[in-house]
């Protein structure tokens, strides 16, 4: 029979040969067999084993033999159904690892309930108290391993830790301290389930991953476990509490939450991108493989070669980097964490797809391996009975074929380690190059032959590279570097001198890419993570280096929020386009998830949608600065990307709201200008104004309650940098009027005292946010001022003053065009656009529609207005002042904002030689003459 061929089902009685275990209890007793034939067919559920529990105390348990007898009872019904689902097929892996670890936590709150209750009887020890409140506390129980993420294996250890809240005394007849009470509690528990009795053990205790080990008290306070983290925590402690996990039903949740969010969690998971995790968890692999070879160990599926250790450090590396920053890898199922890194793509579909089958296949070997003899064993059996045996259960029909198999899966998880955690190499020149950084008096000749290196990659002036680089390395800001950045810049620079040789002109790139450097190595909060991520994925280099090198804005952007390198590392599809509705979902998912902070949510919830927005906007960037992207396209996204963050804000603003007289806002944010038009570049501000419709007497309080929260959400600057720069001048009466204005104070200011240029404004406004009834009353009080009928040579004068009002406010003395202000330039387009709509829309009202200027050009033109070539010269011209204004911003200082950009530094962003788009002012010109005459 050929190996792969499948062999028939294994019924439930043929499953009993294939574990010693379950064979042995039955030849105990033979009457165990029939019982455990007929309740095969369904899982050990958690609320069977309680029931279990219940039915065998029904008279209460009266000392620690009847309880120690009561849980191995239980275990042996377990394990033994267990066995027989699991052989033959009708248990998944799922199954498996749940219903042991249900009945590690049963058995262990069981244990603890009672020993708990013996120990704290009055006329004893009392029950602990608190110091500092007198309260009682109790034991949390803290699982780590497979336990703590719900993975345990069908004869495994617990890996236990022991904690209480708080140092003090019990208050029985015999008082104790509190240390000395959980210590005696603790051992109780551990000789419940780890002592061997006639009727076998319920689990073997671990308790070394405490902290000092097993040289250490049994039990330690939140104080002394804190203080251990911060100050002698280890390395390989931050990947054994991924999983810590507080078991103990009876803990309160305050204490539940004290211990793991402001005690465990910063230990574990920084605040930064830790990608110092990579060096750290080679380390642990190093000793590992030498831990293996001394012991011979290369057929254990645990911890030999592309084993289950080596999936779960790949998993582990991207949480403890991420972790702290992205709350969905807060996690700690192997399986549910490989998962979520395909769907963030830090590791293609593929390679999640073969280490998946790789762990399914070896957990499910494991528990064949374990259920032979009820023992704690990954390694392979070396007698021909046993293979043969463990070869079958999985579904072969020989060894040879089943060891085929397993050598894939292995050689997959081995191939994938190496790919993720692999140290990066050195290229050729890296020595040659390092030398540049020695100073002038010493190693002569190595630096001639770095000189000369600099000339072969294709430098044009060498000498010009070497003395800047110099430069850098005698600068103050490298000397005050610790000296762990200063090591990593130092190997960076090779690499990043090579790199840019790529990138002309060099002079420019290196002081950009210099610059770079000097941002992301002087963040405080992340030493030196940055220039590790650089490091650790060279592929990188030539990304961030094309992008500075394209852009001094975007290079800028970059230094600001270092955080965005972790972008480029996703397996993206090439010019990916935002999916909104996706991103929508995923936002509130984030910002509502089950692991966000209990403490301080609003800081955080802040600083994850600046990262969010940030994000959206780096990986529009990347795409528009590879040429992919068309403007129009961009300012859509950027706009879609402003309304998703708007109405999220609004959202949570509300919520946030402690008074509120209705459970959903009638309210909503109107977007003005760029906004309101659908033209958002990158550092637009927003201009917004807030209506509701509410006549409830709290109505107005509420909303402008609500209307400065938005404004704060969207402008505070936290750690995360800001959100969005807001103009709310274009409300009602302007900077001196009310925050928010009812729909029916709106409508009555824009029909009786609102100027032209308010109704100007109007053209472009719609809602971006907030409910749909405000939103379609506010547009329908739109579309009635557009449409009043006006004198047409009254608004034409108006309109006409209003644009000299503005030019002289922009005065250009200089030679240059400005293509905003100037005339034939941007305004003049937009005033054009809407002095058309306000004239004609209330006979063509299909001009009130928010298509933006180019299209209402058109569809002025197709009705009439405008002679058709007038109307597409001026798109043209529009569309070409547009993509230079953006072309200018990209090369321009990126700390440029509306807010902070003084009215000089902004002007030159829009000024051009005079002769560079004349065709395309005399375009404008001439249609502005076309409507408004000479």
């Amino acid at each position: 029979m050929n190996a792969n061929t499948p062999i028939p089902p294994i019924s439930f009685d043929q499953a009993i040969s294939f574990s010693r275990y379950v064979q042995r209890i039955i030849n105990c007793d033979p009457s165990q067999k029939d019982m455990l034939l007929k309740s095969a067919a369904r899982p050990f559920e958690k609320a069977e084993m309680l029931d279990f529990l219940r039915c065998n105390t029904e008279t209460s348990v009266h000392d620690e033999s009847e309880l120690n007898s009561i849980l191995r009872k239980l275990r042996k019904l377990v394990i033994s159904r267990l066995a027989i689902r699991d052989i033959s097929g009708c248990a998944d892996l799922s199954e498996v690892m749940s219903t042991m670890t249900d009945l590690a936590e049963i058995s262990i709150n069981f244990a603890l309930r009672h020993h708990e209750k013996w120990l704290s009887v009055p006329e004893r020890f009392g029950t602990p108290k608190r110091k500092s409140s007198s309260q009682s506390q109790q034991l949390l129980v803290v699982a780590m391993g497979k336990l703590g993420g719900r993975e345990l294996n069908v004869s495994s250890d617990v890996d236990l830790i022991f904690v209480y809240p708080e140092d003090g005394e019990t208050d029985g007849k015999k008082p104790i301290s509190n240390h000395e009470f959980f210590t005696r509690l603790g051992r109780k528990l551990i000789a419940s389930l780890n002592d061997y009795t006639v009727d076998g053990y319920v689990f073997r205790v671990d308790m070394r991953l405490r902290p000092h080990g097993e040289c250490s008290p049994l039990t330690i306070s939140f104080d002394m476990l804190n203080e251990y983290l911060q100050t002698q925590g280890r390395e390989w402690e931050r990947h054994a509490w991924i999983k810590g996990r507080v078991i103990s039903e009876n803990t309160a949740t305050d204490d539940e939450s004290k211990l793991m969010e402001q005690i465990v969690k910063p230990f574990v998971f920084r605040k930064y991108l830790d990608f110092g995790a990579y060096a750290s968890m080679r380390s642990l692999h190093r000793q590992l493989r030498k831990e293996v070879e001394r012991r011979e160990m290369h057929d254990n599926i645990k911890l030999g070669p592309g084993g289950i250790r080596e999936i779960e450090f790949i998993t582990q590396v991207f949480q403890l980097i991420r972790g702290g920053h992205d709350v969905d890898l807060c996690i700690r199922p192997t399986l549910d964490v490989l998962q979520q890194l395909q769907r963030k793509q830090q590791l293609r579909f593929q390679t999640v797809t073969e280490l998946v089958d790789a762990y399914r296949f070896l957990r499910r070997l494991e528990h064949r391996l374990q259920f032979l003899d009820d023992q704690q064993t990954q390694t392979l059996p070396k007698n021909p009975e046993d293979r043969q045996l463990i070869a079958t259960a999985m579904g072969y029909t020989d060894y040879e074929g089943f060891l085929q198999q397993l050598d894939v899966h292995r050689m997959h998880v081995s191939h994938h380690f190496e790919l993720i955690l692999a140290a990066p190499k050195k290229s050729p020149t890296h020595d040659i190059l390092s030398h540049l950084w020695h100073s002038q008096s010493e190693n002569a000749a190595q630096k001639e032959a770095a000189a000369s290196q600099l000339s072969t990659l294709g430098f044009d002036e060498p000498t010009k590279i070497s003395e800047r680089v110099q430069q850098f390395y005698q600068s103050h800001f490298y000397q005050q570097l610790p000296e762990p950045s200063q090591q990593k810049t130092r190997m960076l620079m090779p690499a990043l001198i090579e790199t840019i040789a790529g990138f002309p002109p060099a002079e420019t790139t290196l002081e950009r890419m210099l610059k770079l450097l000097e941002a992301i190595s002087s963040q405080k909060s992340s030493p030196a993570s940055y220039l590790t991520l650089l490091l650790e994925h060279p592929n990188t280099l030539p990304r961030v280096t094309k992008l500075v090198s394209i852009s001094q804005w975007a290079s800028d952007y970059l230094g600001r929020h270092p955080i965005l390198l972790d972008e480029l590392l996703r397996h993206r599809e090439p010019n990916p386009l935002p999916n909104w509705k996706k991103l929508k979902i995923e936002l509130a998912s984030q910002l509502n998830h089950v692991n966000k902070p209990k403490s301080d949510v609003i800081g955080w919830q802040m600083d994850h949608l600046r990262h969010f927005q940030h994000a959206q906007v780096f990986q529009l960037l990347v795409t528009d600065l590879e040429g992919s992207l068309k403007l129009e396209t961009l300012s859509d996204h950027l706009t879609a990307l402003a309304d998703l963050v708007l109405e999220t804000v609004l959202t949570l603003a509300w919520n946030g709201l402690r008074k509120r007289h209705r459970d959903s806002p009638r309210f909503a944010i109107v977007g003005y200008g760029k906004l309101g038009g659908k033209e958002l570049g990158y550092v637009s501000d927003l201009d917004i104004v807030f209506l509701y419709d509410d006549d409830h007497p709290d109505a107005a309080e509420t909303y402008t309650k609500l209307a400065h929260s938005v404004n704060t959400w969207l402008t505070s600057q936290t750690s995360a940098g800001l959100l969005y720069a807001t103009d709310l001048r274009l409300r009602p009466n302007g900077s001196s009027g009310l925050w928010v204005h009812s729909i029916e104070a709106f409508s009555q200011y824009q029909h009786t005292q609102a100027w032209i240029w308010e109704h100007q404004a109007l053209t472009r406004a719609r809602c971006v946010a907030g409910e749909n009834d405000v939103a379609q009353a506010f547009e329908s009080t739109r579309k009635d001022i557009l449409c009043q009928q006006r004198d047409n040579r009254q608004l034409k004068q108006e309109i006409l003053s209003m644009r000299e009002k503005m030019r002289d406010a922009h005065p250009n003395r200089s030679a240059l065009f400005d293509i905003k202000h100037d005339r034939g330039g941007i305004i003049d387009v937009e005033f054009i656009v809407q002095y058309l709509v306000l004239s004609y829309a209330h006979r063509h009202p299909e001009l009130t529609g928010n298509i933006g200027n180019i299209a209402l050009l058109k569809l002025a033109a197709e009705l009439g207005l405008i002679a058709s070539q007038s109307a597409e010269n001026c798109r043209i011209a529009y569309r070409e002042y547009r993509r230079t204004q953006h072309r200018q911003r990209l090369n321009s200082d990126g700390n440029l904002t509306g807010t902070s950009a003084t009215d000089e530094t902004l002007q030159a962003l829009n000024r051009i030689e005079t002769e560079q788009l004349s065709d395309h002012r005399l375009a404008v010109t001439a249609l502005w003459n076309e409507v408004f005459g000479n």
